[in-house]
């Protein structure tokens, strides 16, 4: 058995022996997403031993029991050398036990732990297994998966409906949904939403610390609710008068209510009555500090149920906050997503299987590309003449895109029938036809567009012929086509 001066200071090399390899991690560049997430996790790993390990030094130090006091007592009193000669008598009785026992340094261990993860880093096989912990909507962390907190979402009561897409831009705008409509089912929703933010921040960034995104986001909350300026939880003055309030107090009961119609079916109630019998038997008097001290008791419960709901919410707005890039990057993807055909979702999904099999090769030379020139068919970069031939240092901004830019006319020309084009049309209400061709402006695509109008030279919607339906395999026809198709059974 090991000497607790021993543990302590196997305990404080293996710490140094973690330490370093977070160093190592660092020093290794993580060129993909995946590589990248991959270190993270392990890094994360790495911290949470080196916690663990703390904290059984800080136990050694304390020496609550006093063995670590005595041991070093031994070691350095009168019978020193008689305490060494019992040691190594013991070290050589265990030898001599077992003569065959193989024993390996720390630092063996941690070099074979470094070839592991080297080698899982060049197969895809992640050793913190992110295939297991990201769905497949979530791509290894780089978009959010709120599709099932929006169905819990839209059986809400006496809220406005979102579709998919406008709900990733507003779940956090919790200004906008009435007070009274934030009642039991909102607080389960809005626990969900909190529950799942957190555990995707968890994953996503690991070395992130979350209780203090957490604890700052109740500073702010607290500050804002002591002023009752609260976003969607502002104080109101309540000239309420306080007859009405001792109207909704219940003597039998000894119970303030906040609703008249809550304390109407509270009358109608057995335990009322049989209270209320009671009451009457005992001469029916309720003393004034009663309904004072039950209103007191409603107030400050319906408090704090009300600030417990502020501060998820604010916890929700600063979680929001952190996953600023994988929120919009979800929305451009679901945009995408839309203006895809079934047959171009399944190429996408086998695109993205092969991708993810690839990896690159420790071999693999380093590319030089300090210009940031775009890589040709053989993966490196495009010579600087031809670069500067195309054109493609200029740039193309895109109003109706979002102010998305494009790098070179070639891909400024092909995105007007590319999707972000074709989506920012469609949100305009103007159809994406070869008129509007070199037209970036909303302002110039909407006179444009009244000047067609104005001069015939657009033709009127017919929902027979121009709007079109998808079958199962991805085959696209007018309305009319499909109907007959259907009816005949072809389809």
């Amino acid at each position: 058995m090991d000497s607790i001066l021993e543990k302590q200071r196997r305990t404080h090399e293996e710490i140094e022996r973690l330490e370093q390899a977070i160093v190592d991690q660092f020093l290794t560049e993580a060129v993909t997403h995946r590589a990248k997430l991959a270190r993270d996790h392990k890094v994360s790993e790495y911290v949470d031993k080196i916690t663990a390990k703390n904290g059984n030094l800080l136990k050694f130090y304390e020496d609550k029991d006093g063995a670590r006091a005595k041991e070093i007592e031994k070691i350095s009193g009168a019978s020193e050398f008689s305490e060494f000669y019992q040691r190594l008598k013991d070290i050589k009785d265990y030898h001599r036990r077992y003569p065959n026992e193989v024993v390996e340094p720390l630092e063996l261990e941690y070099m074979q732990q470094e070839y592991v993860e080297e080698n899982d880093a060049l197969n895809i096989v992640s050793p913190a297994g992110l295939d297991r912990i990201f769905s497949g909507e979530e791509g290894f962390g780089k978009y959010l998966d709120l599709h099932s907190l929006h169905d819990q979402f839209m059986n809400l009561k006496n809220v406005k409906k979102l579709n998919y897409l406008t709900y990733l831009s507003e779940f956090d705008n919790f200004a906008n949904i009435p007070k009274h409509a934030k009642n039991l089912e909102y607080r389960k929703y809005i626990e969900s939403l909190q529950n799942y933010l957190e555990d995707f921040v968890g994953r996503v960034n690991p070395l992130k610390n979350l209780n203090q995104i957490k604890q700052k986001a109740l500073e702010e909350m607290n500050v804002q609710w002591e002023k009752g300026t609260f976003p969607g939880w502002e104080r109101q003055q309540n000239m309420e008068d306080e007859s009405s309030k001792k109207a909704l107090f219940c003597p039998a009961c000894k119970k303030q209510y906040s609703k008249n119609t809550v304390y109407e079916a509270h009358l109608k109630s057995r335990k009322h009555m049989k209270a209320a019998k009671n009451l009457l038997n005992s001469g029916g008097v309720v003393d004034p500090q009663e309904i004072e001290m039950a209103q007191k008791r409603e107030e400050k419960h319906k408090e704090d149920r009300e600030k417990s709901v502020a501060e998820a919410e604010a916890i929700i707005v600063k979680l929001a906050e952190v996953l600023g890039k994988e929120r919009e990057d979800t929305k451009a993807n679901v945009e995408r997503k839309q203006t895809l055909t079934d047959k171009e979702r399944n190429l996408e999904l086998e695109a993205e299987e092969v991708e993810v099999e690839e990896s690159d090769s420790e071999d693999e030379e380093r590319i030089y590309n300090p210009l940031k020139l775009p890589l040709g068919w053989d993966g490196k970069p495009i010579p600087y003449w031809l670069y500067k031939l195309h054109g493609l240092g200029v740039e193309y901004t895109c109003e109706i895109c979002g102010n998305y830019v494009y790098m070179g006319r070639k891909a400024f020309d092909r995105h007007f029938q590319e999707w972000r084009h074709a989506h920012g049309m469609r949100c305009l209400g103007i159809p994406n036809t070869r008129h509007f061709h070199d037209i970036t402006l909303i302002e110039d695509a909407y006179a444009l567009w009244d000047r067609l109008k104005a001069s015939n030279k657009t033709e009127d919607f017919k929902s027979e012929v121009m709007e079109e339906f998808e079958d199962a395999d991805g085959n696209v026809f007018n309305r009319k086509t499909y109907e007959d198709l259907k009816r005949q059974g072809l389809i």
